[in-house]
């Protein structure tokens, strides 16, 4: 609750003229005090009533890439008996307020605000909630209060469209490592029989030297396996424009298309960052890039990271997006190689090329998600 400049010279005032009055015994001041005082009294007691307003707001829609349009409904009814007289609502979007007619609600009706959600940049708007001010008609005393819940609208990286995926690696027992395109069984170990299984699999030789049925256990290693690594250290994106690291979202929406084609060709793929969040929520791999946000971090947290890539072994492709200032960091990448049969690194907002055959990788220089797409579609070596 907070009184106005208005209230706070009215309630000054009244002290004054109760003070003289009582002082001086001039009753007309004393009077004029106390109507001075009870009117301060009545818009505290008029503003602290609460209006019953119900608030609900629907995202059309709720998820949309950079650039695409999108926009927030918002709906608020009057539950109460009275009129909402001397109400004011706005609704945050984002960093702006935009302003909702409720003033003068009747009980039981409803008023509908339909307005854009801003996309011009990648990220996590959030939207509400909805602040009602109300006043007391001589506007000394003013009472804001919240209402509703806070709507996310996932404003995803651009996906550029990629028409060549990586082939896998199919790997034998004996270590050989082959490119496989479409995948294809594997034989990985042997177990006992249980009833149920096919007897076209069982392993005759072995159990006749062991004394009981042994099951042969396949397994597709060639399906194709991409990890997708997008570098959110600060220290690799160092240029700033109006605050925005363009190099960092370049490789958002380079990431985005890596993914977006995998998912379409039906591929396991992995989105991983080089810092990741405290808590991370189980999203999507576009709603993780939407809230994606540069970390501190230097060569210490990168090598956590590659060690972890290096000890799990996620896949068979590896796509490590990053910025300028991790050109010094690439010889560490291009230790996942015994990892990962194929390591290509986006770099992307560099002033020069990346020399050729750095650290055995295979690098992509880009100004932005769209040139590396284009880049993406000539690469033969995987």
């Amino acid at each position: 609750m907070g009184i106005t400049a208005r209230g706070v010279g009215l309630l000054v005032a009244a002290v004054v003229l109760l003070g003289v009055g009582f002082r001086y015994a001039y009753p007309e001041l004393t009077v004029l005090g106390a109507a001075a005082g009870i009117a301060v009294g009545y818009a505290l007691i008029t503003a602290a009533w609460r209006p019953r307003l119900t608030v609900e707001r629907v995202a059309d829609p709720d998820r949309v890439a950079r650039g695409e349009p999108a926009a927030m409904v918002l709906t608020v009814r009057n539950t109460g008996r009275l009129r909402s007289a001397n109400l004011l609502a706005e609704d945050r979007c984002g960093g702006r307020l935009v302003p909702v007619p409720v003033l003068r609600l009747r009980p039981g009706r409803d008023t509908e605000v339909r307005y854009p959600v801003p996309t011009r940049r990648r990220g996590v708007v959030p939207v509400g909630p909805l602040r009602v001010t109300r006043r007391d008609p001589l506007g000394l005393v003013a009472l804001a209060r919240s209402y509703g819940d806070t709507v996310p609208v996932w404003v995803h990286p651009r996906i550029h469209p990629l028409s060549a995926v990586p082939t896998g690696a199919g790997r034998s027992l004996d270590g050989r490592t082959d490119s496989v395109p479409h995948g294809s069984i594997t034989f990985d170990s042997l177990r006992e029989y249980v009833v149920g299984d096919e007897l076209r699999r069982v392993h005759w030789r072995t159990s006749a030297r062991v004394g009981e049925l042994m099951v042969r256990e396949n397994v597709d290693t060639s399906l194709p396996r991409l990890v997708v690594v997008l570098d959110n250290r600060a220290a690799a994106h160092p240029d700033r424009d109006a605050g925005v690291a363009e190099s960092f979202e370049s490789g958002c929406e380079a990431a985005a298309s890596v993914v977006a084609a995998a998912i379409r060709e039906d591929l396991p793929v992995s989105l991983l960052l080089v810092a990741p969040p405290a808590e991370e929520l189980s999203r999507s791999p576009l709603d993780r890039l939407a809230a994606a946000e540069l970390a501190d971090g230097g060569e210490d947290v990168l090598r956590a990271a590659l060690t972890r890539l290096r000890q799990d072994r996620l896949g068979d492709t590896l796509v490590f997006l990053t910025g300028p200032g991790a050109r010094g960091d690439l010889g560490h990448v291009g230790a996942l190689r015994g990892a990962y049969p194929s390591v290509v690194v986006g770099m992307f907002g560099a002033p020069e090329p990346t020399a050729a055959g750095t650290a055995g990788l295979v690098v992509v220089d880009a100004a932005d998600g769209a040139e590396f797409a284009a880049e993406w579609d000539g690469i033969r070596r995987w």
